[in-house]
């Protein structure tokens, strides 16, 4: 265990003047304390110019093995009343999970003579017992004859099965003939003659059949008994991971204010996230309730590359993981006085909803910033409710699309439910032309392109969206520059899927323009809103099917 406040840093620039934060930081949305904001001014001096280790961060080009990191500043006052902070990093760094300066991991996994260390080495070896029995060259013999097998039986076989079509359609045209031709008792005699031969061609089928089963099984079974000693160390492999998985689950313990510890299996039950305790955050008031240091405020930033699939920024402040660090977080905050959740807060309360257009089966309307447009688990103000409320003899869901609640301008409201489906036909066919303006923290240098990147939610970290190739929903978006103003880009973007965050993501995201919108507090950086309007909208009235179209200007 390390020292008393081995890792409390003084800070070196001078913080008088500066005042304490009240309430400790609400970890899933917040701004950095000015505190916090100069000790992570300090840890990034620290890491430019550091010599005790080297990790790839991607910062000079070299972008094939760069691994980007999260790291944490916590503001704590030790007993003496003095103000200085922790570092930490989530995971690994440079191949090992300790180094001076940062806060050592809760359940450091990876020391020597560990029961973790011990346990792998063990599984390592099941590894390397099964890798040289799967590279038995019998096993890929026999599992190419089995497919040459199955192959040449599915070919035999459907060769027999058009020649009994043939003879199907033969026998049809001999009793055709036949009941022309002969006697009513030669047309039975022949009859009962085509049926035999029916039954013989089943019977051929059935012998056939069996005779390829034979062959395959023979071949399946040779294989089978190749591959049984693999799967017997396949399942004791997967029982010692299991035992270990649980007994490293309760290794990790979180200690709170209280005093009081509960281990990732307390919190998480069974199946916990891959990486949970590996955070900076909980690392960090991990150390401070361990040697009696006072939390005062945290911030967490991301040092290099943007990952592949998310999205981060270079020195950009981020909120902590929902689904790895919000049950250990909770805990470990738990009798402690923190600022309140700004995400219960309804920010439109008192913004109206302006209507450009209205009649009797359709309402164009321009919705403000930073109101839903259908209720949330914990708002219940929104467009749909303004809505029903405005219009209380409407019909059907009203809502035929949606705009993120951050985003401003035109949405369509149906008020029968006839034109709600016509009108959501348009959009599921991508007849309805979509156009927003927003503006870039950035200088682009194309005058327009096309952005294809699928995209798909984060689960480790929702409402945030993810490219994935694998597994995400085609996206595509159009783009035009306006104008380059101020350091500032501002582009007119062309949606032609609607998938959530799309525009948000194809902006920010490296393989997009690699540039966030000016005000995203998710992928960007927060401001007074998020500078994305849905200025232009042409469809097609469910009634009349005359083309209407409605633009109206951002107010940014």
């Amino acid at each position: 265990m390390p020292k008393q406040d081995s890792c409390f840093n003084t800070f070196k620039h001078t913080i008088d003047g500066i005042g304490l934060p009240e309430k400790f930081t609400f970890p899933f949305y917040y701004q950095p304390h000015r505190l916090c904001e100069l000790a992570a001014q300090e840890l990034q001096d620290y890491l430019q110019t550091q010599t005790d280790w080297q990790h790839n961060f991607g910062l000079t080009g070299n972008l094939d093995s760069a691994i980007g990191k999260m790291f944490g500043v916590l503001l704590v006052q030790n007993k003496k009343g003095e103000l200085g902070y922790l570092a930490a990093f989530s995971g690994k760094l440079a191949d090992s999970n300790k180094w001076s300066y940062f806060v050592p991991p809760v359940f450091d996994m990876l020391s020597e003579n560990s029961f973790y260390q011990e346990q792998q080495a063990t599984i390592n070896q099941l590894n390397e017992f099964i890798r040289q029995l799967e590279s038995n060259p019998k096993i890929t013999h026999h599992q190419q004859t089995r497919d040459t097998e199955i192959a040449l039986s599915q070919q035999h076989i459907q060769v027999h099965r058009d020649a009994m079509i043939e003879g199907r359609k033969h026998r049809k045209q001999q009793r055709q003939q036949g009941e022309k031709q002969l006697s009513p008792t030669g047309y039975e005699l022949l009859c009962q003659q085509l049926a035999n031969e029916s039954i013989i061609q089943k019977k051929q089928l059935e012998l056939l059949t069996q005779h390829w089963d034979d062959r395959i099984n023979a071949v399946k079974q040779a294989l089978a008994s190749m591959l049984a000693p693999i799967e017997a160390l396949k399942n004791q492999r997967k029982v010692l991971s299991a035992s270990l998985q649980k007994h490293l689950f309760e290794q990790y313990r979180f200690l709170n204010s209280s005093g009081e510890y509960k281990s990732i299996s307390d919190l998480f039950g069974d199946a916990p996230p891959a990486g949970a305790g590996e955070c900076a955050a909980p690392k960090l008031l991990h150390y401070a309730f361990l040697h009696d240091l006072k939390p005062l405020a945290m911030a967490e930033f991301w040092w290099g590359a943007s990952p592949k699939s998310e999205i981060r920024q270079h020195k950009q402040f981020y909120s902590a993981c929902q689904n790895k660090c919000q049950p250990i977080l909770s805990h470990m905050l738990d009798g402690m006085l923190v600022d309140e959740n700004p995400l219960l807060t309804n920010p439109a309360h008192n913004k109206d909803i302006d209507i450009v257009y209205q009649d009797d089966v359709m309402v164009i309307i321009n919705k403000p910033f930073d109101m839903l447009s259908v209720p949330g688990k914990s708002i219940q103000d929104c467009v749909y409710q303004r809505m029903k409320d405005a219009f209380p003899t409407a019909t059907g869901p009203l809502i035929v699309h949606r705009l993120d609640m951050s985003t401003s301008g035109l949405m369509v409201i149906a008020l029968t439910k006839e034109a709600n489906k016509h009108l959501q036909t348009q959009f599921i066919r991508r007849t309805v032309k979509k156009r927003y303006v927003a503006l870039l923290d950035g200088v682009l240098n194309q005058m327009q392109g096309t952005i294809n990147l699928p995209l798909r939610v984060d689960l480790d970290d929702r409402p945030r969206q993810l490219v994935c190739y694998d597994y995400g929903k085609a996206a595509e978006t159009d783009w035009d520059v306006i104008e380059t103003k101020n350091g500032q880009t501002k582009v007119f973007f062309y949606p032609k899927t609607g998938r959530t965050h799309q525009l948000r993501v194809h902006s920010a995201h490296v393989k997009g323009l690699n540039m966030p919108i000016v005000g995203d507090d998710l992928y960007g950086k927060k401001a007074n809103r998020l500078h994305l309007h849905a200025d232009y909208l042409a469809l097609k009235h469910p009634v009349s099917d005359s083309l209407m179209e409605f633009q109206i200007d951002a107010e940014f």
